[in-house]
């Protein structure tokens, strides 16, 4: 996607402050933090939302999910991390590319 401004940061063209990368990921800091350590996760791949994924993404997803953890570790949260994945409109899904917040660091308020 040529105006995906994800698309972009995955493929280098926008730098990020990247924490994590691989062949399927790339994990950089939200350039406006909800809590002290809040990083993006987004697959290389372009998938608008959750909401579109198939079935040919579920290898995706797993890896996602199984990564999050060693990215929360290795940011030094320890004692636990939050994960939101934004879907839609309604959902506050503002950049329509998939992708999941981590955040962590001190005491998270509840919903």
């Amino acid at each position: 996607m040529n105006d995906c401004i994800f698309c972009k940061i995955a493929a280098g063209q926008i730098p990020s402050d990247r924490v994590y990368e691989d062949e399927q990921v790339v994990v950089f800091r939200d350039i406006y933090p909800k809590a002290p350590v809040h990083l993006l996760m987004i697959p290389r791949e372009h998938v608008d939302s959750l909401e579109t994924v198939s079935a040919t993404h579920e290898a995706l997803l797993a890896h996602m999910l199984r990564t999050l953890p060693v990215v929360a570790h290795r940011a030094g949260l320890e004692g636990g991390f939050r994960t939101i994945i934004n879907t839609g409109r309604g959902g506050g899904q503002e950049v329509f590319h998939l992708h999941m917040h981590l955040l962590g660091g001190g005491t998270l308020p509840g919903f």
